[in-house]
């Protein structure tokens, strides 16, 4: 119940670095990231040349997060969260 577990799983790295788009994205598959939870992608590059779009399929790790490390990192995304709802108006209008 608090210890760590470690989950190896396969997945899809997609990597994109062009005009239009710059990211990159990994799907998992056979597991699901959690709050809190670790994910270490293994052979991915960190890099990949302006113009190019990069599909790989490769192993991450996945290290589950402990009770206290998960519900930390809720109610750090609950916070986070209401901070987009503080709005302020103003009395006057805009010159």
């Amino acid at each position: 119940m608090f210890q760590r577990r470690k989950i190896e799983v396969p997945c899809t790295v997609e990597i994109e670095h062009t005009a239009e788009s710059l990211h990159a994205h990994v799907e998992l598959m056979g597991a699901e990231a959690e709050p809190g939870d670790e994910v270490i992608v293994h052979g991915a590059p960190a890099t990949v040349p302006f113009g190019e779009k990069l599909f790989l399929h490769c192993r991450a790790t996945v290290i589950r997060a402990g009770v206290w490390s998960r519900m930390k990192a809720r109610l750090e995304g609950y916070g986070e969260l209401t901070e987009l709802f503080e709005v302020s108006f103003s009395s006057g209008r805009a010159a």
